[in-house]
């Protein structure tokens, strides 16, 4: 993929891991496949094409810059760049957008891979497949591709991306009609029953130029930020310019920012396979589970249980047990425990919330 740079977005804190995921060790740091933390499999993936290390950028939070660098010592430590606070993807997007702008000498041939750091994904050599056949038609079309997943069931956890007529250039590639965000159960059924809506895997690929363009048009705040940065980058003025400027921008998605209006948006169907590990019970999409349907990982003896997530991330010799659990989860840490209904995994957050409101528990968020 020559002149394309990756940008992996490695931000946000990963709430709906808790207990394992903490402030100072958000989500992305997590083992939670038992190949390596979901930030440095990201980066593995990519080292599988022909993107150099120099055109890899991670954008983190600055609380967890020592730690990216550490775990993803071969990243050049100036492609490692730190948000002053979290803003979502949007101002992200623009921040990046402004650091690449800086190193390239055309805009509209240089192409930006815009990847989350938290997703787990098989057949690596079909999703590079994907990402260089969306590269091609971004580029050739002056458009954003976007890769869309084929729903196998009706989940109201994703967003969905209704798709159009397919491109007679580029194979698997289609026009993109509209973004829908996460969708009661009942939507979520009619539009799996409809066939032509993707679950939107928050992954886009763009020409600079591209970008740029949408956000002048959409967000002309952050297209402000991005000239802004462009401009700093590379100068001792950079960290300066970043803290004054990107606290200053809106708290926004990039999908609720542009990919919601722009009318250059296409879709890549993906070929590989793919999971948002976005809390713990997509956790058993990527681990093998008992004969009664549990999955276990770290010491655990379970009696008539069924259904149940078990999993410990510490190396005692302390045994988690169960008897007659059903769609249960516990995770234990070396300070915390957390039993929950699978059907309760969603009130996590309000759980740390309370948490946060008291002084002598602050120190388990």
């Amino acid at each position: 993929m020559k002149n394309t740079f990756a940008v992996i977005m490695a931000g946000g804190s990963g709430q709906r891991f808790w207990p394992c995921s903490r402030q100072n060790h958000p989500k992305q740091f997590l083992d939670l496949t038992g190949d390596g933390c979901l930030i440095e499999q990201t980066v593995q993936r990519l080292q599988n094409s022909n993107i150099s290390c120099e055109n890899i950028l991670i954008v983190t939070n600055r609380n967890y810059a020592e730690k990216t660098a550490k775990i993803l010592s071969f990243i050049p430590e100036q492609n490692i760049i730190c948000e002053p606070c979290a803003r979502d993807t949007a101002p992200c997007v623009a921040l990046a957008a402004g650091v690449i702008k800086s190193r390239v000498a055309d805009p509209a041939k240089t192409t930006v891979l815009l990847l989350p750091s938290d997703h787990f994904i098989t057949n690596t050599a079909m999703m590079l497949e994907d990402l260089q056949t969306a590269a091609d038609a971004a580029l050739a079309e002056q458009q954003i591709v976007t890769i869309g997943i084929t729903p196998d069931f009706p989940s109201p956890d994703y967003g969905y991306i209704e798709i159009g007529e397919q491109s007679s250039t580029y194979p698997g590639i289609f026009r993109v009609k509209r973004f829908i965000e996460k969708p009661s159960a009942q939507k979520a059924e009619q539009l799996l029953l409809s066939g032509n809506f993707k679950w939107n895997a928050g992954m886009f690929i763009f020409p600079l130029n591209v970008i740029e363009n949408e956000l002048h048009k959409h967000v002309p705040s952050l297209y402000a930020l991005m000239q802004k940065i462009s401009a700093a980058a590379g100068t001792a003025e950079f960290e300066n310019v970043l803290a004054a400027e990107f606290p200053k921008a809106e708290k926004i998605s990039i999908d609720y920012a542009v990919m919601e209006k722009s009318s250059a948006i296409m879709l890549r169907e993906a070929t590989f396979q793919w999971a948002d590990i976005g809390n713990w019970t997509a956790t058993r999409d990527y681990q093998d589970a008992d004969t009664d349907g549990n999955v276990i990982r770290g010491k655990a003896e379970l009696l008539n249980c069924k259904n149940c997530i078990v999993y410990t991330d510490t190396i005692s010799d302390q045994l988690v047990t169960g008897i007659d659990l059903e769609n249960m989860i516990i995770i234990k840490t070396g300070d915390a425990i957390l039993v929950v209904p699978e059907k309760s995994t969603g009130k996590i957050k309000q759980l740390l919330a309370n948490l946060s409101s008291q002084n002598d528990k602050k120190k388990y968020l």
